[in-house]
C-alpha cells in the first residue's frame, strides 16, 4: 500500500491511465536560422491555439476565477521578454528547440528560487507553458485527456492546470500524483470538479503500469496497487457508502447545528466571490463567516476596485444571504497574494511584512474606500467587519477609528447605514492570542485564522515541503492559543469563531466544540459533514475531552485520542 495526501474525497477502483509527457530529444544537427525562427513562431501560434481550446473546453466545468489561469498562461506565452530571449538565442545560432528549453528552464529555476510563495507557484505555470511550446517546436503530440472514453484513474508525476481542465468526470473517476500538496493547482481543481484525488503519493509511477487496477481511498490517502478481489470489493462497497452518505447528508441542510445536549453553534462558509453564495445556500450554511474581499482586488486588472464596484459586490452577497450574517474581512493582500497594478516593497519575508491591516493603515485611501463600500452595502443585510493580521491593540483601535469616521461621513451624506454592524478582528498572530483579553475589551468578536496562527506559532512556512511536518494545527501549543482567544471573548460576552482549515477537520470538531467555539466557518462542501458531527456529540462530554487533549504532548497523541474516542462511540 502507498500513502499520499487526500485532497478531494472519494473512494474508487479503476484502471490506470499513466499520463506521461512525450520524451524530449533535442535535435543534434544545426538548422538554418530563418527556418528555426519560422518553426518557433509557428509553434507559438499552435501553443496559443491549444491553450485557447483548452480554456474553451473547460469553460463549462470551472468557475470564472479558475479559468483565469489560462489567461495567465497566454500572457506568459506572449511575454516579449520570454519570446525575445528565445529568438535572440536562435539568431545567435541555436536551434529553436534548444533555445526554447534553455530559456524556459532558466525562467523556471529563477522563479523556483524566489522566497515569495506566489512567484514560486508561477514556476509550475511557466513549466506547463514551456513544455507545451517545446513539444510543438519538435512536432511531438501532447497527451489529450479529452480522448479518454472509458473509466480510468489518472496516474502522473503531477498535473498541470491544462491537464485537470481537460478531465471529463464521466470517464476520469480519480487521479493520483507523485507531487503536489493540499494547495496545489491540481488539488484545488480536483475539489472544484469533485474528482477524488490523492497527491504527494511517492512511488506511484514506478508501482503502476497502464491498465493496471488500483484502489484509491481519497479520504485517507491510501492507494493499493493490484488489489485482491476482497480489497476491490471492500473499496467499491465503501465508495458506494460514501456516495450514499453524501446524498443522505442533504437532509441536514435546514437543520440546526446543535449538540445532543442542546448546545447550539453556527456553521458558516468561507467565500471569495458573490458567485460562491450558491454553494453556501445549497449546503445549508448559516452565515458567511469569511468573505475574502481580496479576490475582488486580485481580479481587477488595472487599478484598485472603486467604491461602486465594491459596493455592488458586497450588496449582492448580503441580499442573497437574506439577513444571515456576512463577515467581511477587509483587504488581506500581501505575502503570497499580489496585485498586477501595485508594487509591494522587496522584503526578505513578505509573510511577516507589509500586508493586510499594515498596508491598509498606511494606505488609508484604499482602506477608507473599502469601508465606505461595506457600510453602504450594510443596509441590505446583516454585515460584520473584521480586520486581518492585527498584532497590537493600537492597530485595532486605529482601524476602528477610521471605520467610525467613514460611518459618520456616510450618515451625514444621507446614506442608509445599518446600526448593528459588528466590528471584530482576526486572531492569527500568537501575540493577539496571548493578548486576547486586552483585545476583547474593544472587538465585538474574534475569528481565529488557524492557517496563519499555526505557521506563525510553529515558525514553519505552510508552503514548504521541507518543514511540512511542523505544520500542526492540532499541536497543543496552537490549541492553547485557540483556547485563550475563546475564553477571552466569552469573558467579555463576545463570540469567537474559526475560519481556517481546522474548522472543517472532523477530528478537530470535538475539541473545538469542547473549547467553547461559537462559530465554525469552512468551505461550503464541508458544512454538512461538520453539522452531522456536531449533532452526534455531547457538549458537556466534549468539554472534558478538550481539557484532556490539552494535557497531551503532541498532535499525533491528540489525533489518536480523539479518533479512539469517536470509534468507541460508533
Amino acid at each position: 500500500m502507498l500513502k499520499g495526501i487526500a485532497v478531494s474525497s472519494g473512494i474508487v477502483v479503476g484502471k490506470v491511465y499513466k499520463l506521461v509527457q512525450p520524451e524530449i530529444v533535442l535535435k543534434e544537427e544545426k538548422g538554418e536560422t530563418s527556418a528555426e525562427l519560422a518553426a518557433f513562431k509557428a509553434a507559438v501560434a499552435k501553443t496559443r491555439t491549444d491553450i485557447e481550446k483548452i480554456k474553451e473546453r473547460a469553460a463549462g466545468k470551472l468557475k470564472p476565477e479558475e479559468l483565469e489561469i489560462f489567461d495567465a498562461h497566454l500572457t506568459m506565452l506572449d511575454d516579449p521578454e520570454y519570446q525575445g530571449q528565445i529568438e535572440a538565442k536562435i539568431n545567435d545560432g541555436s536551434n529553436a528547440d534548444l533555445a526554447t528549453k534553455e530559456v524556459t528552464d532558466m525562467m523556471v529555476n529563477m522563479f523556483s528560487m524566489m522566497d515569495d510563495a506566489y512567484f514560486k507557484e508561477r514556476a509550475a505555470d511557466i513549466k506547463d507553458v514551456g513544455q507545451r511550446l517545446l513539444c510543438n517546436v519538435l512536432g511531438l503530440k501532447v497527451p489529450d485527456l479529452t480522448a479518454i472514453d472509458e473509466e480510468v484513474i489518472i496516474v502522473a508525476s503531477d498535473l498541470t492546470p491544462s491537464d485537470t481542465a481537460q478531465m471529463d468526470k464521466k470517464f476520469i473517476i480519480g487521479f493520483c500524483t507523485e507531487e503536489g500538496g493540499r494547495t496545489s493547482h491540481s488539488a484545488i481543481m480536483a475539489r472544484s470538479l469533485e474528482i477524488p484525488a490523492v497527491v504527494g503519493c511517492k512511488g506511484i509511477l514506478d508501482a503502476t503500469t497502464d491498465d493496471m487496477i488500483i484502489a484509491m481511498d481519497a479520504t485517507s490517502g491510501d492507494v493499493v496497487t493490484e488489489p485482491s478481489d476482497d480489497v476491490k470489493e471492500d473499496y467499491i462497497k465503501r465508495g458506494n457508502e460514501l456516495k450514499a452518505e453524501k446524498e443522505a447528508l442533504k437532509v441536514l441542510i435546514d437543520q440546526p447545528s446543535i449538540s445532543l445536549d442542546g448546545h447550539k453553534v453556527e456553521i458558516a462558509a468561507n467565500i471569495g466571490t458573490p458567485k460562491d453564495v450558491d454553494g453556501v445556500i445549497n449546503n445549508g450554511g448559516e452565515a458567511v463567516g469569511l468573505y475574502r474581499t481580496e479576490f475582488l482586488y486580485m481580479d481587477s486588472k488595472e487599478d484598485f476596485p472603486d467604491e461602486e464596484t465594491q459596493y455592488e459586490a458586497y450588496k449582492a452577497v448580503l441580499e442573497r444571504m437574506e439577513g444571515k450574517r456576512v463577515v467581511f474581512r477587509t483587504l488581506d493582500i500581501g505575502g503570497d497574494k499580489k496585485l498586477d497594478y501595485f508594487q509591494f516593497p522587496e522584503e526578505l519575508n513578505p509573510f511577516l511584512g507589509y500586508r493586510a491591516i499594515r498596508l491598509c493603515l498606511d494606505r488609508q485611501d484604499i482602506f477608507r474606500t473599502q469601508l465606505r463600500a461595506i457600510l453602504r452595502a450594510s443596509a441590505y443585510g446583516r454585515a460584520a467587519i473584521m480586520f486581518p493580521m492585527i498584532a497590537t491593540v493600537d492597530e485595532f483601535k486605529r482601524a476602528k477609528a477610521i471605520y467610525e469616521e467613514e460611518r459618520e461621513k456616510l450618515v451625514k451624506e444621507g446614506f442608509n447605514v445599518a446600526d448593528d454592524i459588528e466590528v471584530g478582528m482576526m486572531v492569527e498572530i500568537p501575540a493577539s492570542a496571548i493578548m486576547a483579553e486586552k483585545f476583547a475589551k474593544y472587538a465585538d468578536f474574534f475569528s481565529i485564522g488557524t492557517n496563519d496562527l499555526t505557521q506563525y506559532t510553529m515558525a514553519a512556512d505552510r508552503g514548504s515541503k521541507e518543514v511540512s511536518y511542523l505544520y500542526q494545527p492540532l499541536n497543543p501549543a496552537v490549541l492553547t492559543l485557540i483556547k485563550k482567544a475563546i475564553d477571552a471573548a466569552h469573558k467579555y460576552g463576545k463570540w469567537c469563531g474559526v475560519c481556517g482549515e481546522l474548522a472543517s477537520d472532523i477530528i478537530a470538531a470535538p475539541i473545538l466544540l469542547g473549547l467553547g467555539l461559537d462559530e465554525f466557518s469552512m468551505t461550503a462542501p464541508s458544512i454538512l459533514p461538520a453539522r452531522k458531527m456536531i449533532r452526534s456529540l455531547n457538549y458537556e462530554e466534549m468539554k472534558d475531552l478538550a481539557a484532556k487533549v490539552l494535557e497531551l504532548e503532541s498532535q499525533d497523541e491528540i489525533r489518536a485520542y480523539v479518533e479512539d474516542y469517536l470509534d468507541s462511540k460508533n
